[in-house]
């Protein structure tokens, strides 16, 4: 397993009339991703112009950290769930120059 930071941005754009349930099962993520003991950020972001467009700011202290959100419960309801709701565009980042 690699020691190295993982760091995931996804854009979710809310499929026509499905804003609002997109938006509750984001916010029901948060606080269960950050209580995750390898994640080092969680955070929902909201596109300022497009209100249904999200995007959800990840960084885990490793792939350990990053894989164990993957297998948890709540990401597995969120798997779920998300194809009825949004499209996905998850961006997976290495870093090469971060703190």
């Amino acid at each position: 397993m690699s020691s190295k930071q993982v760091k995931v941005i996804a854009v979710l754009t809310a499929k026509e009339g499905k804003a609002g349930e997109l938006e509750a099962l984001l916010r029901g993520m948060t606080a269960p991703s950050r209580g995750e003991p390898g994640n080092v950020h969680y955070n929902l972001w909201r596109h300022r112009e497009t209100p249904g467009v999200f995007v959800i700011d990840e960084l885990y202290a490793d792939t350990a950290g990053a894989e164990a959100h993957r297998a948890s419960p709540h990401y597995q309801d969120y798997l779920g769930r998300i194809n009825d709701l949004a499209t996905r565009n998850p961006i997976p980042l290495e870093a090469v120059d971060a703190l």
